[in-house]
């Protein structure tokens, strides 16, 4: 048994233990627990109030839901997620009916969910309506499904392929004539030119602000003057939407595969589904859809007790119906087939490449973005279909989620594009970034970037007025701000650490409003903890309005959702604040480096030096902030 093969069967092992620790989960949330209960634990809305249906571009059926103002219980619905729709027979609370759909957007109140049905069910409207999550095992099956075709590979290119990334065989690249675009800077047209040579496979590690985004839109375009059609991935359906916008405005015909729910309103129209409702044969294969359903209903009306001659014409009608619907595929898979064969990019989620529309489907080349984000058995289904591999990332950002500890303390956390950077040398880094102040950026480049990283010299000295600080640290040690935590979610959160942020942005803001006058700035409000994320949120609740010139547009939320983003100006709120040194969650410093990359403009840090400080990782950056002057006592703005 090969190297590759030992590490993939132990991969296939940890997989297996986190859709175990999923289900747990699930089950813990939902299974043997009443609706208040399940309420509580965010996984359920009841009872709901149906707003209004409509069908979107590609012909699915759109429910709106709300629910009750006095249900204010935080929730896990999120877009993308899988969901039942029920309705309650009674007191009982037993579902009498349910149908399946998926979140396209959720908010508070608010969710709009796409039914996996094409007709509105009747008892829809009836009262007693609920949605609830469920558990998705189709992720884990495809991971699984994939693991097993990478161990025991078809086509030698896909064993050579596992060589190069998980063993000690080394990428080949075939020297061409040096691509370069003007706009590009340097690195990025080595990352372009890296591309272009490679035989096998090509990385490009992309920091915060670099245009890794940018560089990839650039390098698909350059590909496809050479290749008729590439496979584009990424783990998330945020990620992959981005991509496909910006390759829709470099003019390229994008194919989005993916359930329309899953997608943004932006990318709807590139949506397999909303190209198939506008194709010039559609019109032909609904009506032959419709002819096929009502000869189905008009043989389903005739009774048990009839004669000869309607048992004859109930068989004529159902085969007329059978033939009809066979005529509807096949002229379906026709249509499906002339959308794919003419796209220049299918694009999709890692998961979403073994949709069966293109399961079959092989491309010369497959980028896939945000490879450090996705699970190495995700990041396979894709490159199953490749002969050449491109990766973008950053490893030094935010890893995946993995709900069993266990298992990424063993090793899934660990990805294939970590695994690949070190073990090939096939890797170019993005260099020059186009974000952040030179100050906000410098700490980030010495702790993870080698010191590599320059500012643009449009950003270097960018600041929200002249007199500001890039960077401020407001350190509470000795405020006797210490942490507390929530019974339910068990997450930490500090009233006095939160007060004094909102004190600091009133006067911050203050002065901006005084003095630059009618201007718009957006804000970020970061914390890695939920609990502290909450109370922020109910904290600047009106706040926007307090100002009469300056609109700040803020945003509260944790740091992961900020992936990806960037304000003008980021405030995080590190919560931890104990005589034991305990940092717990803090202690990801991955997670850290994309919070205060996220600030243009300006950087604000909260948090109690004398907990964080015992970690490496915090007393260089205490050393830093002190080094450019950017260290403030909290008692400055207490008393």
């Amino acid at each position: 048994m090969s190297r590759a093969v030992k590490e993939l069967k132990k991969v296939l092992a940890l997989l297996l233990q986190e859709k175990e620790e999923d289900l747990l989960q699930y089950k813990r949330k939902v299974a043997n627990t009443s609706i208040v209960e399940r309420r509580k634990e965010g996984v359920c809305w009841y009872p709901l109030s149906v707003e209004r249906t409509k069908f979107d571009a590609g012909e699915r059926l759109l429910v709106k839901v709300s629910r009750p103002k006095e249900h204010k219980e935080s929730h896990l619905f999120q877009s993308g997620k899988l969901v039942s729709i029920f309705s309650n027979a009674g007191s009982n609370n037993e579902q009498k009916h349910a149908i399946t759909g998926v979140v396209n957007r959720s908010g508070e109140r608010e969710m709009i969910i796409t039914l996996n049905n094409d007709d509105e069910p009747d008892w829809l409207h009836d009262g007693n309506v609920g949605v609830q999550l469920m558990f998705d095992e189709n992720a884990y099956l495809e991971m699984e499904r994939a693991l097993n075709i990478v161990m025991n590979p078809l086509d030698n290119r896909l064993e050579q392929l596992r060589g190069i990334l998980l063993e000690s065989e080394e990428a080949s690249f075939t020297q061409k004539y040096p691509v370069e675009i003007p706009h590009l800077n340097s690195s990025q047209n080595k990352a372009l030119q890296l591309i272009s040579s490679a035989d096998d496979l090509a990385i490009v590690h992309g920091p915060p602000g670099t245009g890794k985004t940018t560089s990839l839109v650039e390098s698909i375009h350059h590909t496809l003057k050479s290749e008729n059609q590439v496979l584009v991935c990424a783990p998330s359906n945020a990620a992959i939407d981005l991509l496909c916008e910006k390759l829709g405005e470099k003019g390229l015909n994008v194919v989005r595969i993916g359930h329309p729910a899953r997608v943004t309103e932006e990318i709807l129209s590139k949506t397999l589904d909303a190209q198939i409702a506008h194709h010039n044969n559609y019109k032909d294969l609904k009506a032959i859809k419709k002819q096929a359903d009502e000869y189905y209903r008009t043989a389903r009306k005739y009774k048990r007790n009839f004669g000869h001659e309607e048992r004859q014409q109930r068989r004529l009608l159902l085969q007329e119906s059978s033939k009809l619907k066979k005529e509807a595929e096949q002229l379906e898979y026709y249509i499906v087939n002339d959308i794919l064969s003419n796209s220049q990019v299918i694009a999709s989620t890692m998961v979403g490449a073994s949709n069966y529309q293109i399961r079959d489907r092989k491309f010369n080349t497959v980028f896939i973005d945000e490879a450090a984000q996705g699970l190495e058995p995700a990041t396979w289904i894709p490159i199953t279909k490749a002969n050449r591999v491109v990766f973008a990332g950053d490893h030094c950002q935010l890893p995946p989620t993995i709900k069993s500890f266990e298992a990424a303390r063993a090793g899934l956390d660990e990805t294939l594009f970590e695994k690949a950077i070190k073990r090939n040398k096939a890797d170019v880094m993005l260099q020059e970034q186009y974000r952040m102040h030179a100050d906000i950026m410098r700490f980030s480049s010495q702790y993870f970037y080698g010191n590599k990283l320059k500012a643009n010299e449009n950003v270097e000295d960018w600041k929200v007025f002249e007199e500001d600080l890039a960077i401020e640290f407001i350190d509470t040690a000795g405020c006797g701000f210490f942490e507390q935590v929530d019974k339910e979610t068990r997450s930490s959160f500090n009233p006095e650490e939160s007060d004094l942020l909102l004190k600091h942005f009133r006067e911050y803001f203050s002065t901006i409003d005084q003095t630059l006058g009618d201007i718009e700035t957006s804000v970020g409000v970061i914390s890695p903890y939920k609990a502290q994320v909450n109370l922020l949120q109910q904290n600047f609740k009106g706040v926007e309005e307090e100002f009469e010139n300056t609109k700040a547009l803020i945003s509260v939320n944790t740091v992961d959702s900020f992936q990806g983003q960037e304000r003008d100006v980021i405030y995080i709120s590190l919560v931890r604040s104990n005589e034991k040194g305990e940092i717990g969650f803090l202690g990801d410093t991955r997670r850290m480096n994309v919070a205060m990359t996220r600030a243009r403009k300006k950087l604000v840090i909260i948090g109690d030096s004398a907990t964080i400080g015992q970690h490496q990782f915090y007393s260089k950056f205490l050393d830093y902030v002190n080094e450019i002057g950017a260290y403030r006592s909290a008692f400055e703005m207490l008393y």
